[in-house]
C-alpha cells in the first residue's frame, strides 16, 4: 500500500470519529484523530465534551489502551494539533511525550496563538509534518468554527421534509406525516450534529414542538426561536431555560422560562445577523433550521445558508404549501444556486443534500 493512499485512509478514518462527536463538542471545534504505523490502526479517538481531552490525548490514550506503544507511529488529525494551555494542556506535548514519528495533518488552525506555530514545535522536536490530506473534507467538518472563529458567523443547515412536488404541507396545513418513520429518525439524528436548533414563532405555535433528539446518549441542541412581536407563548414546550427566544424592539415583554433576547429589526422580522452573531457568542457555531417558510427565506435571502438537507417522499401533493416563503421572485436570475452533494435512500424516501453557494 502506497504511502499517500494509507495517508488517506488514515484521515478518512480521523473523518470518521469527526461523525461521532459532531453536536457534543461545543464550543470547542469537533476534531478526530488516528494513532496508525505500516498501515495498522492502533488506536482513535475524538474531542470530548468542553473540558475534556482532545482527539489527539484521546486516540493515544485508545493505542495504549489496546497494548500498543505509540512510539515511532503515526498520528492522523483533521485540525492543527492545539501548543497553548486552555483547560486542557497542549495536545503538542502529548505527542511529543509519546514519541510519535509523523504528524498528519488535514486543516491549520487559523486562531492565534496557533496558525501553525504547533506544527512548528514538532518540526523542531524531529517530527515528521504532512498538510493538507483531505484538507476539503476536514474543513467541511470544522466549517462552523472555522466562520465562528474568522468572521463571527455559525454554519447554517435547512432541514426540510417535503413531497416529491416539494410541498410542506397541505393547503389547509396537515403535514404529519409526509415522511415515513425512517427519514424522521434521520432527522432526529441530524439534530444531535448540531449545537442549536432554529424555527421561527409560526412553527411553535402551529405544532408546538420539543425540538429533541430522542437519542439515549446524545445531548439536545439549544432551541432558538424568532419570536419577532413576542408572541411566544408561555408554558408551551420549548418555555424552558434553556430556550433562547430572539425578539424585535418592538415585542411586548411577558414572563417567560426561556431567555427572551431582543435584536434589532431586518428584512421580514429580525435580523438574521444578530441572531446568529449572538448565537456565536454563546458557542453555537452549528445551526440547524427547521422552520418554517419565512425564516428559510430571510436565511436565503441573507446569504447565509450552507447547506439543505432535504427528506423527499414519494407523495404528491397538488396545491401545497412549499417550504420557502416570501414575496415570489421575478426571475430565474434571482433563484438561489444549490449543488447537489449526494442522494441517499431512506427507508421508503430520499434525503437529498445541497450546497448553498454563498457569494
Amino acid at each position: 500500500m502506497s504511502g499517500a493512499l494509507t495517508d488517506e485512509i488514515g484521515m478518512l478514518l480521523a473523518i470518521q470519529e469527526v461523525a461521532e462527536a459532531l453536536g457534543t463538542t461545543a464550543p470547542n471545534p469537533t476534531v478526530g484523530a488516528v494513532v496508525m504505523r505500516d498501515g495498522e490502526l492502533l488506536g482513535r479517538g475524538h474531542t470530548q465534551p468542553v473540558g475534556g481531552p482532545h482527539a489527539e490525548v484521546m486516540a493515544l490514550r485508545d493505542c495504549r489502551a489496546n497494548g500498543h506503544d505509540p512510539a515511532g507511529a503515526t498520528v492522523y488529525v483533521t485540525l492543527e494539533p492545539c501548543g497553548h494551555h486552555g483547560r486542557t494542556p497542549p495536545c503538542t506535548d502529548a505527542l511529543l511525550e509519546a514519541r510519535v514519528k509523523r504528524v498528519v495533518v488535514g486543516v491549520v488552525d487559523p486562531t492565534e496563538p496557533m496558525r501553525g506555530r504547533s506544527l512548528d514545535r514538532l518540526r523542531a522536536e524531529g517530527v515528521d509534518i504532512e498538510l493538507g490530506v483531505l484538507s476539503d473534507r476536514c474543513e467541511d467538518t470544522l466549517r462552523g468554527w472555522i466562520r465562528a472563529v474568522s468572521q463571527g458567523l455559525p454554519e447554517v443547515t435547512l432541514k426540510v421534509a417535503t413531497s416529491a412536488d416539494g410541498a410542506v404541507a397541505t393547503a389547509t396545513g396537515e403535514s404529519q406525516w409526509i415522511t415515513g418513520e425512517e427519514a424522521r429518525a434521520a432527522g432526529r439524528a441530524l439534530r444531535a450534529e448540531h449545537d442549536a436548533i432554529l424555527v421561527g414563532i409560526g412553527t411553535v405555535l402551529a405544532d408546538d414542538p420539543r425540538l429533541t433528539t430522542r437519542i439515549a446518549g446524545r445531548r439536545d441542541p439549544v432551541p432558538v426561536v424568532l419570536d419577532t412581536r413576542g408572541r411566544f407563548p408561555p408554558g408551551c414546550a420549548l418555555d424552558r431555560p434553556e430556550t433562547l427566544v430572539f425578539t424585535g424592539p418592538d415585542a411586548d415583554p411577558g414572563p417567560l422560562r426561556a431567555q427572551r433576547i431582543g435584536v434589532p429589526s431586518g428584512p421580514g422580522g429580525v435580523s438574521v445577523d444578530a441572531v446568529l452573531r449572538a448565537l456565536v457568542d454563546r458557542g453555537l457555531h452549528r445551526v440547524l433550521v427547521e422552520g418554517g417558510a419565512a425564516v428559510a427565506r430571510s436565511l436565503l435571502d441573507a446569504g447565509r445558508v450552507d447547506t439543505v438537507v432535504q427528506f423527499v417522499a414519494g407523495k404528491l401533493v397538488p396545491g401545497g404549501r412549499g417550504w420557502v416563503g416570501g414575496a415570489p421572485l421575478g426571475s430565474l436570475a434571482d433563484a438561489v444556486e444549490l449543488e447537489l452533494l449526494d442522494v441517499t435512500r431512506v427507508g421508503a424516501d430520499a434525503r437529498l443534500r445541497w450546497r448553498a453557494r454563498r457569494d
